[in-house]
């Protein structure tokens, strides 16, 4: 998945909506990689394949909105 003009500069808004204390090493790993740090930050990250493969490891602890 190749980035394209469409989403060349397209930003995702994320926010942590639970604790990463409890959670597999790669999760808490792919949370911290986002640059989320406590619950209810939120974080504007690029929109890549790379941000969409730590978001879908962690995904029942994010929510996700485009921006």
């Amino acid at each position: 998945m190749a980035t394209t003009k469409a989403n060349a500069g397209a930003t995702l808004k994320i926010t942590l909506l639970k604790s990463v204390h409890g959670q597999l090493r790669n999760i808490a790993a792919s949370v911290k990689g986002l640059g989320l740090r406590r619950r209810h930050q939120t974080v504007e990250v690029a929109d890549s394949p790379e941000t969409r493969g730590m978001i879908y490891v962690a995904s029942h602890m994010l929510k996700v909105e485009r921006s």
